[in-house]
């Protein structure tokens, strides 16, 4: 039988492994391991790839959305509002500032926050905005940005899958006050342990950050307020400097991949995700929507096809925040939960791998 693994890092490995060890090795050899030059390089490089003047490393995605919350003045009486269709931790960086979420549906065909459905959601509370790019598509930021700056509200960008992405030219990161970045390894551009990045347009964002990943401090044992123990390891910086140099290609094989499953999924009963058109989508994930998902999620597995449900429960429906908001209807996304599917799309998946991933997946419907 033959498998098809949901992500296949030892292939990558393969590729990546000679320049990641001599990088290790740099890294031993200098004895630097904290908020060294290896973290100061990834932090221009990233900044240059989004087109921002300002990115600070820190240890996780959960940690850059925190910390640009932070830097931004959000906390306890102030409002957020996310898509109700995302991780949990785009949701717990509001709790950790001791500010309250409020969800936002989502475009049934992106997967995406809207301007109108973001605009349904802003109360007199709502002081920010967490737009998410999910599966590697841009959210409409146009129309997003500028009611933002019409109300006077900061505006984050949660890029935790969208590296590299854009929409017309202006990259994911580069629209909001903030672009929140994952590196965890399963990301397009991943570490071999957790990793984070927030890029910011102002210097005294770029300041602010600086200061809270490193205990609230900018002088040594001088302390400014309660910050975080949020510094991006030496080695992880090093890592990532290395697959960066990768990414073009790897974003070039995942749209590949995603255009050969178009054409051997083509009138197949499911919907296929949409592109908007508008810029590159990275694929971080290709998800369908379909029905009897959990059924044919089965019948995958059983035949060596590993599959993914991002998200089969939205976030107002959560254990957490049903008391609060088990009221609330979001029927979009409370219908792509019940409907999405992602199927394997890493950059090194061989075309007979995703050959049979269609004529498993047709064969189950």
């Amino acid at each position: 039988m033959m498998k098809v693994p949901m992500l296949d890092l030892a292939a990558e490995l393969r590729e990546v492994g000679a320049d990641v060890r001599a990088a290790l090795e740099r890294v031993l050899v200098s004895g630097h391991f904290i908020l060294g030059p290896e973290g100061a390089a990834l932090e221009k490089e990233i900044a240059t790839l989004c087109g921002v003047p300002h990115a600070v490393a820190c240890n996780s995605g959960t940690d850059a959305l925190h910390l640009a919350l932070r830097a931004a003045g959000i906390g306890a009486g102030d409002e957020v509002v996310t898509p109700a269709f995302t991780f949990i931790a785009t949701a717990e960086a509001i709790a950790y500032v001791g500010a309250k979420p409020a969800f936002a549906d989502v475009d049934g065909a992106s997967f995406n926050m809207t301007a109108a459905t973001l605009e349904r959601a802003l109360t007199p509370r709502t002081r920010a905005v967490i737009a998410v790019h999910l599966f590697g598509q841009c959210a409409d930021m146009p129309p997003i940005a500028e009611l933002c700056r019409r109300r006077g509200l900061v505006l984050v960008e949660d890029c935790a899958q969208s590296i590299g992405a854009d929409w017309d030219g202006r990259q994911s990161g580069a629209w909001g006050d903030f672009g929140c970045f994952s590196f965890y390894p399963t990301k397009n551009l991943g570490a071999y342990g957790d990793a984070g990045m927030v890029v910011a347009r102002e210097a005294k964002h770029d300041a602010a950050l600086r200061m809270l990943r490193h205990h609230g401090s900018r002088q040594t044992y001088l302390h400014e307020a309660i910050g975080l123990n949020s510094r991006l390891d030496e080695m992880q910086a090093a890592i990532l400097r290395v697959k960066l140099k990768f990414l073009p290609r790897y974003t070039a094989a995942r749209r590949a991949h995603a255009a050969r499953y178009r054409e051997l999924l083509a009138g197949a009963r499911l919907g296929l995700p949409a592109e908007h058109g508008r810029g590159t989508h990275i694929y971080h994930q290709f998800t369908l929507r379909l029905e009897r998902r959990d059924e044919v999620k089965k019948a995958l597995a059983d035949a060596g096809v590993a599959s993914g449900v991002y998200y089969p429960i939205p976030l107002h429906r959560q254990p957490v925040y049903e008391k609060e908001f088990g009221e609330l209807s979001l029927p979009g996304a409370e219908a792509v939960a019940r409907e999405v599917l992602s199927l394997p799309i890493y950059p090194q998946l061989e075309d007979g791998q995703l050959r049979h991933v269609c004529e498993t997946l047709r064969a189950c419907l």
